[in-house]
């Protein structure tokens, strides 16, 4: 096993861990080694598939947009569940980072004026989202790579996947990785940490997430008994394509785009008159299902799934200069141009509004309500802080990421150089035996097929915690998670070979995403209400007396334990939701 000493590492090479990385240099000076650590290739995370575009308070002056504004459009899309002091934290701040993205060499799309141009996104009062054509995340990866990559101090660790966290008295220790080239062990030992891995939306069967979203840095994180936070809140997006849930950007909705049902009725005026295709996306998904219940939607002829259009011919003269991306993916995958052609879309898995219990800076706690643990930061989309609450709008994620890796950056940065390395006699002890846990795995010879059990996992959740939940089968499918996960002790690893062994990575990310998923279906079949992307058809309505409070989860041993904490409100009392 090789040891590696850093003054920080950080897990995950998105637009959250790499702006973390930027940050803890510049507010270092470049004195802390700093180790970036992910299971890919750095410009493969899933950051680089984000379209739409990054949310901000550009131009006060001739606009009514402000940060009050920005703030209660969020909270009322939250469905009244985010953290407020959280969200005037995002909304204040997002501005700066679209400039300094700008700075990095973001090319942003521009208006007659030189202004940074912003599209109207769903649940936006104005247009505040600013974006690179339906490529955004991959420019904004870019920017972050070249910028990253010519730091001296910050080492770049491609195919390393980390499998387990060390903590001790409420102090980060070190983790524990393995080499996906050479299949040989690493240690890394640190004084901080920060966890960027993403969210988990690959435990859904259809999802438009990248196969890598594996929710492992959260698994991780629970695993060492650290609390997660309103794990039953998934956001399914509305418009995906049929069958594979490619996304179909929310752009497409924010440029003009029309949804359609089998009648040629633009059904949203039903649901949401006001903003029509501009609603939040969980009210946009009900809709959907609900038409599509309704015996008004269109059913594919090979999959068999049932869809709405999504129609972008209306826009002929705006696609190629604002949605290149969606006429190559329509055309590439279903020989469509939308040009001519409506989109076959339903609603698929998209972003993990739960994730690792953070304190407002993204300090990762120890416990329900009480202290941060010390060296450990969780940002982006693992790390639930939390500014989406119930559901999240589109465009806040990469402000979010952006935001938080500013901050996660310089205070890991002032922690290392404040902090001295302190000893564990036992940490290598610890990592030996993780290194021993994986030589069982790898030896294993079950009868339990790994991939058969992720099936039927990712097949229960598509079931029972879609758009529409239904108490009993939540309770049914949590039992029948937890007896999945229960067989998962006896799997076997196919490939015994420890070079670039891909079934023994499936292997262990399976793992993450049944401890994920159970802890989903445990959260979800106790709420009893609807509120965001939790519906439930036996509680149609929000319940604020008894639900306004976030969902805790945490393990003891074997155990699972679920508590609730309130949410922070400070100026926006709850209301009725209405578009």
């Amino acid at each position: 096993m090789e040891l590696l000493d850093f003054d920080i590492v950080i897990l995950g090479t998105g637009i959250a861990g790499m702006t973390a990385a930027i940050h803890a240099t510049e507010a270092s000076k470049g004195r802390l080694r700093i180790a970036l650590v992910s299971k890919l290739h750095a410009m493969r995370s899933h950051s680089v598939c984000a379209e739409g575009g990054i949310s901000g308070v550009l131009y006060t002056e001739n606009s009514d947009d402000s940060f009050q504004l920005h703030a209660y459009d969020t909270i009322k899309g939250s469905d009244y569940l985010a953290d407020q002091d959280a969200v005037e934290l995002l909304v204040r701040n997002a501005p700066h980072e679209i400039r300094f993205f700008e700075h990095l060499g973001v090319p942003w799309d521009r208006n007659d004026k030189a202004r940074i141009s912003q599209r109207p996104f769903g649940g936006m009062s104005i247009p505040r989202t600013a974006f690179a054509a339906d490529k955004t995340g991959f420019f904004m990866m870019r920017a972050l790579y070249d910028t990253v990559t010519g730091y001296e101090n910050v080492q770049l660790f491609n195919e390393c996947m980390a499998t387990s966290l060390f903590t001790e008295k409420g102090r980060f220790l070190g983790i524990f990785s393995i080499d996906l080239g050479t299949g040989k062990s690493i240690l890394f030992k640190a004084k901080a940490c920060i966890i960027a891995t993403g969210g988990f939306a690959r435990v859904f069967s259809v999802t438009t997430t990248s196969y890598a979203t594996t929710g492992d840095g959260i698994a991780l994180a629970y695993r060492a008994g650290l609390p997660l936070k309103d794990m039953e809140f998934i956001q399914f997006h509305p418009t995906t394509l049929i069958p594979s849930g490619i996304l179909i950007t929310e752009a497409a909705r924010g440029e003009g785009g029309y949804l359609l049902n089998s009648q040629g009725k633009r059904f949203m005026e039903a649901y949401a008159k006001s903003k029509m295709e501009l609603a939040p996306r969980d009210i946009i998904s009900r809709a959907i299902i609900s038409e599509i219940d309704a015996g008004r939607g269109f059913k594919h002829d090979k999959s068999g799934l049932d869809y709405v259009e999504l129609d972008l011919r209306h826009l002929k003269g705006r696609i190629d200069e604002k949605l290149p991306m969606i006429r190559d993916i329509c055309t590439k995958m279903l020989n469509l141009d939308p040009v001519n052609e409506p989109i076959p879309v339903r609603p698929a898995a998209h972003f993990t509004m739960g994730g690792i219990h953070t304190s407002i800076d993204g300090k990762i706690m120890a416990g329900p309500s009480s202290s941060e643990t010390e060296g450990l930061w969780a940002i982006g989309e693992c790390g639930s802080v939390s500014v989406h609450g119930a559901n999240r709008l589109g465009s806040n994620s990469l402000s979010q990421c952006a935001v938080w890796g500013r901050i996660a950056g310089r205070d890991a940065a002032k922690y290392a150089l404040d902090a001295k390395s302190k000893g564990s006699d036992g940490l290598m002890d610890r990592a030996i035996g993780e290194e021993e846990r994986i030589g069982r795995l790898l030896g294993n010879r079950g009868s339990e097929d790994p991939y058969e059990l992720m099936h039927e996992m990712q097949n229960t959740l598509e079931r029972s915690f879609y758009v529409y939940r239904r108490m009993g089968e939540m309770a049914r499918a949590a039992k029948k998670l937890a007896a999945i996960r229960a067989r998962y002790k006896d799997v076997y690893v196919t490939d015994k070979k420890h070079i670039y062994n891909t079934n023994l990575r499936d292997v262990i990310e399976i793992g993450n995403m049944l401890d994920l998923a159970v802890a989903v279906a445990e959260c979800a079949s106790r709420r009893k209400e609807t509120r965001g992307a939790h519906a439930v058809v036996e509680y149609p309505e929000r319940e604020d007396k008894s639900w306004l409070k976030h969902t805790i989860i945490q393990m003891h041993g074997e155990k699972q334990v679920v508590s609730y904490i309130p949410v922070n409100i400070t100026k926006w009392q709850p209301q009725k939701r209405v578009y």
